[in-house]
């Protein structure tokens, strides 16, 4: 009788092991660390909202790692992070625009393993309320009276809100000062303060400032009127052809196993398909984009494409 207990006892210890095993491969077995920008930015807005939306699913706490330099260090670390799903990137459209401006230390396209759009955000043509101007054709009207006087702020080099502002000079005709600040934060700092005359500020990180009165917003960058700001004129209305705007979206490292992403995946878009879920993004200045990994990496390869034209058409002199 002893024989049989022990091959019973020994089968099952088997398979505890065998369960257990299997159970240490299943995703997440840990905190998941979404590596974003600095705090206070439309980007780190999105990242929060995201992280406490797919926490309770995913079954592990997520955790929001803000770092500086206008997604370069988000993207060097997370480019560098092991492919397991522990470390993602939650960045916007400067992330992948910033290599046509400068060199920068990872590759948007081969460097990353795309996961989803997050959200769109049109940019906000936003001035110093003391600045004597309320439609962008005044803007025009005195740049062009005082030339390289009027100055416009920016999160950094790069940045969609920089691109933004060259374009505009470029297509407007003006002579207007960019003014690069270490984060969307300062930059917002600057212009209220009046160190800047303006800024084309994401939709998310300028509401508050609208709605309080400490800017005065003129117009949206989108092609057509945005469903985030109705009551904006858009600024291609003056300037015929102007378009730009910014994206956020979430990126895993190179090689990270199709499985994972697919997790990930599913739980942002269950996440953005809550009640209520599309109406809390929209009144923070943006519109949700649940896109797959595949569409991700198919535009972020495009947009690179027509900035790079924009760019090289323009004649933009960028820093």
């Amino acid at each position: 009788m002893l024989l049989p207990c022990v091959e019973i006892a020994t089968a099952m210890l088997v398979a505890l092991l065998l369960a257990t095993a299997v159970h240490g491969q299943e995703y997440p077995q840990r905190p998941i660390r979404l590596v974003t920008s600095e705090p206070g930015g439309s980007t780190d807005f999105v990242a929060r909202i995201v992280a406490q939306g797919i926490m309770t699913p995913m079954g592990q706490p997520v955790i929001v790692d803000n770092r500086g330099g206008g997604g370069s260090i988000s993207g060097e670390i997370v480019t560098h992070a092991a492919p397991d799903g522990y470390t993602v990137l939650v960045t916007g459209s400067s992330f992948w625009g910033a290599p046509l401006f400068r060199k920068t230390t990872y590759d948007p396209v081969r460097g990353f393993t795309p996961i989803s759009f997050l959200v769109n955000s049109p940019n906000v043509l936003v001035v110093y309320p003391g600045l004597p101007v309320k439609t962008v054709k005044d803007l025009i009207d005195l740049a062009k009276s005082r030339p390289g006087q009027l100055n416009y702020g920016s999160s950094s080099v790069g940045s969609s809100v920089h691109l933004a502002g060259e374009l505009f000079k470029a297509m407007a005709g003006v002579d207007i000062v960019h003014v690069p600040y270490k984060g969307s934060g300062p930059s917002f700092i600057g212009l209220i303060s009046g160190q800047v005359q303006m800024m084309w500020g994401t939709a998310p990180s300028s509401a508050a400032h609208i709605k309080s009165g400490k800017l005065r917003a003129l117009a949206v960058s989108t092609a057509r009127q945005s469903a985030v700001y109705p009551e904006l004129p858009t600024v291609a209305a003056t300037v015929p052809g102007y378009e730009s705007g910014g994206a956020t979206a979430m990126f895993a490292p190179p090689k990270t196993p199709a499985a994972i992403v697919g997790r990930i995946h599913r739980e942002i878009v269950q996440m953005f398909n809550q009640p209520g879920m599309k109406e809390k993004f929209l009144g923070l200045g943006s519109e949700v984009v649940a896109s797959s990994p595949e569409q991700l990496g198919a535009s972020v390869k495009a947009d690179m494409a027509r900035l790079g034209k924009v760019i090289k058409d323009a004649g933009l002199n960028v820093d």
